[in-house]
């Protein structure tokens, strides 16, 4: 379990596990709101894919003390930089403050590496942009 000590506005202590045979089908089932598949998988479950049949990626449960409310992957590129991608936050759970939160705790359990942490983002997801900005990353292009 990934713990950096981070709630969500709620209070509701946010914890990345791996994906196991008790949790991936509430991981895969996570889905966002209809508006956001334009930048992000309909269902989790392509990115439990995806980690299945890739060396790179890396799937975790987003939990919100024992509630699973996403997904989100990492990865390691090829200059050893470590890469978050594949985040969901399923839609009822969404205004949180879960966003945030995933991307912190997953960010300083990454920063043990020493390595830099990028993540990638659709240009035209205007809140990714603010999120990721507001957390101290910066548009590479």
């Amino acid at each position: 379990m990934i713990d950096s000590g981070h709630s969500d506005r709620t209070g509701r202590r946010v914890t990345l596990r791996p994906v196991d045979d008790d949790n991936w089908r509430a991981v895969a089932d996570v889905a966002p709101h209809d508006d956001q598949r334009a930048f992000v998988a309909a269902l989790a479950a392509r990115y439990l894919l995806l980690t299945e049949r890739s060396d790179v990626w890396n799937s975790l449960a987003v939990y919100a003390d024992e509630t699973v409310v996403g997904h989100v992957m990492w990865g390691v590129d090829d200059d050893e930089s470590r890469w978050i991608g594949g985040m969901v936050i399923d839609a009822a759970e969404q205004g949180r403050g879960l966003g945030r939160a995933t991307v912190r705790t997953l960010a300083d359990w990454l920063a043990g590496a020493g390595r830099p942490i990028r993540l990638s983002y659709h240009p035209d997801n205007k809140p990714a942009a603010a999120l990721y900005t507001s957390l101290g990353f910066h548009p590479t292009g």
